[in-house]
């Protein structure tokens, strides 16, 4: 999770579960997102907050009774409270702490229950003036609703019901043969916004599944499934951008003897062994290790909270574990080994470009010492390295290969 995401939590009351709910078929990182969205940002609220209040003050000057006066004490009130939730919210969810989720969105419907309220005393009070004033901004709330909100369609559909139904009742009140028109508008108005809602909401959620989609395979190795390299790249920049505290180790390890196989059973061979491995990989290392297939037969890892004994050791599982014979179908059996070097930050560098130079001169190292060694590049002469890679090789750090004297080298076998 990068740096800065604000993360809301999901509603918990049943109520609030059904009018959160996004619809079948929505994955839970897009449910996530779309609670997100439903807090908004605290302009968005004020325009809406300051607009009912404003209604509901002018009509209490022009009406000062006790029924204009306690729906201004509740308009303040609501929008009160639901500034102090919104912003808890939004600081709890900076902090990735748990956030007033249901709180948020019961206060949403009691909002728009004030605005509906609003509406149906000022239709009763027989003040025409008053009624145009709290009716179209109860009108003009249904469309911020909707907009605002069709993340979550059916939270959306009670408050436009909220906001707008209490003018039916209103109306039938006021025994005026020409509003009986409102029957008919209303439900009709009420149908369609939030039919447009649940458009929006299956537009938004088939969007979000696309841009997550492509995202996927723009960062994914469409072959064995991990990181490719600018999924590593983006991950090792996010995990260095964050400062944690402790050291992380970045290992680059390739096949060695892995071109034979290509050669003697075909590429589609050489796909099985290269799928095989990356399952191999993910095994040994830790849940949420960062694994990368940089390309052809070469991958690199991410090790974060370890000491350079504990990135060897590492090593040395990855280089038996990819060690262990491939069953290919039928009697076809193939063998490859493992060639690593290691990286460890802060020691060896703190950019991205650095650590990679330097975990790959490690790694050039290990093979041309005799290959299925793993090694680890030396504190003392890492930065002479970097820079003779630096004026030699403008195009990365493949040309630096070979640069760095390591500090240590070692092969076991099984």
């Amino acid at each position: 999770m990068q740096p800065g995401t604000e993360v809301y939590s999901a509603p918990s009351w049943r109520v609030t579960r059904w009018l959160a709910d996004a619809g079948p078929g929505a994955p839970d990182d897009i449910r996530a997102a779309l609670i997100a969205q439903l807090h908004g940002s605290l302009p968005v609220f004020a325009a809406g907050a300051v607009n009912t209040i404003a209604v509901a003050a002018v009509i209490a000057m022009r009406q000062p009774t006790a029924l204009f006066v306690a729906w201004l004490i509740a308009e303040l009130a609501i929008c009160t409270a639901r500034l102090v939730v919104l912003i808890i919210a939004h600081r709890a969810a900076r902090a990735h702490r748990k956030t007033p989720t249901d709180l948020h969105l019961v206060l949403a419907v009691a909002w728009s229950c004030s605005v509906g309220f609003g509406a149906i005393a000022s239709i009763v009070s027989g003040d025409w003036v008053v009624a145009m004033l709290a009716c179209l901004s109860a009108a003009a709330m249904v469309g911020g609703i909707c907009f605002r909100n069709f993340g979550a369609p059916r939270l959306a559909g009670t408050m436009i019901l909220c906001s707008l139904g209490p003018i039916v009742p209103g109306v039938a009140l006021t025994h005026e043969p020409m509003l009986y028109v409102v029957f008919l508008q209303v439900p009709m108005y009420l149908a369609a916004m939030t039919a447009a809602a649940f458009r929006l909401n299956r537009m938004l959620i088939a969007t979000m599944r696309a841009e997550r989609e492509n995202s996927h395979r723009a960062h994914h190795d469409a072959l064995t499934g991990l990181l490719n390299r600018a999924g590593f790249v983006e991950a090792l920049g996010t995990r260095l951008a964050a400062r944690a505290e402790g050291q992380f180790a970045v290992m680059f390890f390739d096949l060695d003897n892995f071109k034979p196989i290509n050669d003697t059973f075909g590429h589609a061979a050489g796909d099985e062994v290269l799928k095989a491995v990356a399952a191999r990989v993910r095994r040994v290392l830790p849940d949420g290790t960062v694994v990368a297939r940089m390309g052809g037969d070469e991958f690199v890892v991410l090790l974060d909270g370890v000491t350079a004994e504990m990135a060897q050791e590492t090593g040395h599982r990855l280089i038996a574990e990819v060690a262990a014979r491939y069953e290919l179908g039928g009697e076809v059996r193939a063998s490859v080994g493992a060639s690593v070097g290691i990286a460890m930050s802060p020691d060896h560098g703190a950019e991205v470009a650095e650590l990679l130079a330097v975990a790959d001169a490690a790694l050039y190292e290990a093979k041309s010492g005799g290959k299925s060694r793993c090694c680890l590049a030396s504190v003392e002469t890492n930065l002479a390295a970097l820079r003779r890679l630096q004026q030699s090789s403008p195009k990365g750090p493949d040309r630096g290969r070979g640069l760095m004297r390591v500090e240590a080298c070692s092969v076991r076998t099984a």
